[in-house]
């Protein structure tokens, strides 16, 4: 799908719009929120009703035997599968999906790169034959919390526990590169500790997922596969990580492009921007998460904050993104300190040398990448990823920047679904890049194929809760077997 059919050349100042669409954003902000509760009730009373008639829930990772790392494991190379088993994914932990799916735990690195074990859980589209040619897709999810029930290798599973967990709607675009016929590979990008917007190291964690992958016999891959990465939001942000590491971390990979939605661009200026809004408790997780990480950070929580405060992290480390949204809804930070306003603690070389490295853009991808972004993101703004994309222009990566001015961040999620897809597989087909640009449209949808597109996203929904069998209406081309030992 070109990017130049759905641009709009209206002459027309972008963000002078925001002006009037702000007006309206605490009444629905309000409404999300409500709306969100009534979800999740509704939810959690159906899920708890299916397992009690099935009995089956899959333990928590720390609970899990699979995911404790075996003797010696840090002598292995990075991306060396360590264990394998195979899973039932379900649709909201309630529906059992009709795919082909295995969990691996491989050898990684954590943020200073001591060894650790992750896990991914990598999927075949129904009735796959090892022997055909296919691509792996590292899709990152956004995960965007602390707490282990939100990692794909626990929210992805049948019986699962997960209600709040965007991961678990993720599914349904996931199922739409299923039903391509490529292979998937979804990474707790995270780690074992849900470390929620910490730099460089979802990157390890999600290439020695695609290590592992290609490594592994029952899914028929190879060394050079191709490699297409895609992640929205948080996972975005995850993918983002995955681009830039990949050049000096996994350079063997054959990364041939990669869409980056809604991808953070300054997580600092996000912070900032939250802090006191109807989405505080996303930077709240972030707190939550990055206090292990940065000791300047880590005092403020353990030292700085008042008995509501630690109520108020210990909040955000156990919920999902849902209910951290839902349950810290305007709330500041600078009410639960005890000393500084948090001007003042913000304004240190400490923190402003935290903000620093969590930034995106400083390191240069180069495959070629989409990014798409809501003109009126109520989550990210547009400055922090108009900064990022502009970072890697300038250290020469091949960008191609799309801005949507009728969508917001949650309805982004689904809509550059379409455009994603149609994006990456040109890039798999070997189609020529096309011209780095900026395009700022009305809709990514305002064409026939990203109308058709959401037509085939409705489709595969319909496969997904009906739990029909997500595979390709076409048959990929047999695979040569030398290509297999190349």
């Amino acid at each position: 799908m070109g990017i130049e059919a759905i641009a709009d050349t209206t002459p027309e100042p972008v963000r002078d719009q925001r002006i009037s669409a702000q007006d309206t954003r605490g009444t629905a902000a309000q409404i999300l929120r409500n709306s969100a509760r009534i979800a999740v009730n509704s939810a959690q009373i159906l899920l708890n009703s299916a397992q009690l008639l099935s009995g089956k829930t899959p333990p928590l990772p720390s609970a899990d035997p699979f995911h404790r790392p075996p003797r010696g494991f840090a002598n292995r190379a990075p991306g060396t599968v360590l264990r394998s088993r195979r899973i039932e994914p379900a649709l909201f932990g309630l529906v059992p999906q009709q795919v082909s799916a295995w969990q691996l735990l491989y050898r990684s690195n954590d943020l200073h790169g001591t060894p650790e074990v992750a896990v991914t859980t990598v999927l075949l589209p129904a009735g796959a034959d090892p022997e055909e040619e296919r691509p792996l897709l590292a899709f990152q999810t956004a995960m965007d919390a602390v707490a282990e029930k939100c990692a794909p290798s626990y929210a992805l599973r049948r019986g699962a526990r997960a209600i709040g967990a965007v991961t678990q709607f993720e599914w349904l675009l996931v199922a739409n590169a299923l039903r391509r016929g490529w292979a998937v590979s979804i990474a707790d990008h995270e780690g074992p500790q849900g470390n929620f917007g910490a730099p460089r190291e979802p990157g390890y964690r999600a290439l020695d997922g695609v290590r592992a992958a290609l490594s592994f016999a029952p899914l028929g891959l190879h060394p050079r596969t191709q490699v297409a990465a895609w992640g929205y939001s948080g996972g975005g942000m995850a993918s983002s990580w995955l681009v830039e590491m990949a050049p000096t971390y996994a350079p063997e990979l054959d990364l041939v492009g990669a869409v980056l939605g809604a991808p953070v661009g300054d997580p600092g200026q996000v912070f900032l921007r939250l802090n006191g809004t109807p989405y505080a408790g996303l930077p709240a997780v972030v707190i939550a998460a990055l206090h292990r990480l940065y000791p300047a950070l880590g005092a403020v929580v353990r030292e700085g904050l008042t008995a509501d405060g630690q109520k108020f992290v210990a909040h955000a480390q156990s919920s999902t993104p849902v209910g951290s949204i839902v349950g810290l809804a305007n709330r500041k930070l600078g009410d639960y300190l005890t000393g500084e306003p948090l001007e003042q603690v913000l304004d240190t070389p400490e923190f402003k040398a935290m903000f620093d490295d969590l930034r995106l853009g400083n390191s240069t991808p180069d495959c070629p990448l989409l990014v798409v972004q809501p003109v009126h993101d109520q989550v990210i703004h547009m400055d922090g990823v108009d900064g990022q994309v502009a970072r890697y222009r300038d250290g020469g990566a091949h960008v191609t920047y799309v801005r949507d001015r009728l969508s917001e961040h949650f309805s982004m999620l689904v809509l550059h679904t379409p455009i994603s897809l149609a994006w990456l597989a040109d890039r798999l087909a070997g189609q020529p890049v096309p011209a780095g640009a900026d395009a700022t449209v009305w809709s990514v949808l305002a064409s026939p194929a990203g109308l058709r597109g959401v037509l085939e996203m409705a489709a595969t929904a319909a496969r997904c809760v009906l739990g029909q069998p997500l595979r390709p209406e076409t048959t990929p081309a047999p695979r040569l077997r030398s290509e297999r030992a190349a």
